[in-house]
């Protein structure tokens, strides 16, 4: 296995991460709810909207940061290797399995794993398999 050194980003992958933490902890701690993307999403297309000011913040957020990472750093160019079918297509097989799991990877692998829940392990641990097994068959069975 080799890195990829004018791809390897260590100091803006650790300020991702940080800034993941602090809102995941600053979400908890100050409004008493879990920084799942999924549920703060569905929260929001949901009937319920009595607390959409807090989710559209959030999800502005989420959405703002990366564009503000760009604007102060170089920009890293990312590359799709695959087609809207593939893109919309993944998308919606990812929806049906935070459905399954009741929650997503923000939800269970960050959130629910630091509060010791088992059923976030078992879920991290089912995403993460299902993850290397799709990637396995992909580039070695397939020839992707």
């Amino acid at each position: 296995m080799s890195i990829d050194m004018a791809n390897f980003t260590p100091g803006l992958s650790l300020a991702g991460g940080l800034m993941i933490g602090a809102a995941a902890a600053v979400l908890v701690l100050f409004n008493g709810r879990i920084a799942g993307i999924s549920g703060i999403l569905g929260g929001l297309l949901g009937s319920s909207r009595n607390d959409a000011g807090w989710r559209v913040a959030f999800l502005t957020g989420l959405l703002g940061a990366p564009v503000l990472a760009s604007l102060l750093s170089k920009p890293i160019s990312i590359v799709v290797q695959a087609g809207w079918t593939e893109v919309l297509l993944a998308g919606f097989l990812v929806g049906i399995g935070t459905r399954y799991a009741s929650g997503c990877t923000s939800g269970h692998g960050v959130c629910g794993i630091s509060r010791g829940s088992v059923r976030s392990f078992v879920a991290t641990a089912t995403f993460m398999a299902s993850g290397v097994l799709t990637a396995y068959v992909y580039r070695h069975l397939l020839g992707g």
